[in-house]
């Protein structure tokens, strides 16, 4: 209530009566809560979800939706495609090696051209092509040396990657605990509720009881068929 509003009581200007039924009763004021609580749930449902689609929540306990066989795919799936790698980086790795070799021979050849022009050069300086032929051999050597260490950096970046794909061994693993895990846990909710008697020892349950408010039973062929949905 506002301050022009009490005022105007205290002057007696005011029907009670009529106030009274400006101010929210508690009925009215708890359906507003609870519509705001509905739309809360609404807020909150999962992505897709609705009436016309609850019967398809949880989803059916098929190859595609069983955690631990997706889990059990991850791991194989990881660890196949981490042997592909490391056997195209091992590869790569003994080329570099090969090449690196090669290049070690060029370098010895150069070398020795150097040497043989320079001593050319110096008892005929006038003939111009054995200087020539040393300063292209001596470029050539310096662009070799360029490439062996090239070659060298390469191969430390190949085996920083293979120390790196030793994560993906640490994960498989830690994937596998998981696995390990959740099997112990289905094993003991089996364990758990495991019973003396065999189901088909078992007498039958009563499909309607007295005190029931409905008479609405599933019959045979329902049940059959909600068996070999959640068999699927």
């Amino acid at each position: 209530m506002t301050q022009e509003e009490l005022d105007t009581l205290m002057g007696g200007d005011v029907n009670l009566d009529e106030l009274e039924e400006e101010v929210p009763s508690e009925e009215s004021s708890q359906r507003a809560i609870e519509e705001d609580m509905d739309s809360t749930e609404v807020e909150n449902e999962p992505n897709g979800y609705s009436d016309d689609t609850a019967h398809h929540w949880p989803l059916p306990a098929t190859d595609e939706n069983k955690m631990v066989h997706q889990l059990d795919d991850v791991t194989k799936e990881s660890e196949e495609k981490a042997g592909e790698i490391f056997d195209i980086i091992e590869n790569i790795s003994n080329e570099l090696m090969e090449k690196e070799e090669e290049a070690n021979k060029t370098i010895d050849t150069l070398t020795s051209n150097i040497e043989l022009f320079k001593t050319l050069t110096q008892k005929f300086p006038d003939v111009a092509a054995f200087s020539t032929s040393l300063e292209q051999n001596e470029e050539a050597l310096v662009a070799a040396q360029t490439i062996i260490q090239t070659m060298q950096n390469s191969g430390d970046e190949i085996l920083n990657v293979m120390d790196i794909m030793q994560y993906q061994d640490i994960h498989r693993q830690k994937i596998e605990r998981v696995i390990n895990v959740m099997r112990a846990l289905s094993k003991y909710m089996n364990t758990l509720f495991e019973g003396k008697i065999d189901d088909d020892k078992r007498v039958s349950s009563a499909q309607h009881i007295v005190g029931d408010t409905h008479n609405d039973i599933a019959s045979d062929d329902d049940i059959e068929a909600l068996l070999a949905q959640f068999g699927k």
